[in-house]
């Protein structure tokens, strides 16, 4: 008998598979070794908080009633993606691997699992 709380509508749109992750990290990599080779993970994780803030910033702009382009979201959200490859590249991490993980702990906590937050 499972500990885990039987599936919902919910679980069953979890992504079957995160290796569409696998490749374009890959690509990211090569491309970040040749042109960024003397930056640390320091760096990267700098660069992910900072693009990061741009992205709420436009936010809590928006939020105030101000008017923000979409393409300025778009152009944040894609700064953040890539700032997270690069940060995941420098720290050895399988991002498929690890969101994978994650999306099945989100989930059981979802629906008040054994792994659920105190």
């Amino acid at each position: 008998m499972s500990d885990s709380p039987p599936h919902d509508r919910a679980s069953t749109l979890l992504p079957r598979s995160y290796g569409g992750l696998k490749p374009l990290q890959a690509e990211f990599l090569r491309y970040q070794e040749v042109a960024f080779p003397k930056r640390s993970t320091r760096f990267f994780a700098l660069e992910l908080a900072g693009e990061t803030g741009e992205l709420a910033n436009l936010e809590k702009k928006e939020w105030k009633g101000h008017d923000v382009d979409q393409a300025a979201f778009v152009d944040e959200a894609a700064d953040v993606c890539i700032a997270l490859l690069n940060f995941a590249n420098g720290r050895g991490i399988d991002l498929a691997e690890a969101v994978e993980a994650k999306m099945r702990l989100v989930d059981e906590r979802r629906r008040g699992g054994p792994g659920r937050a105190a």
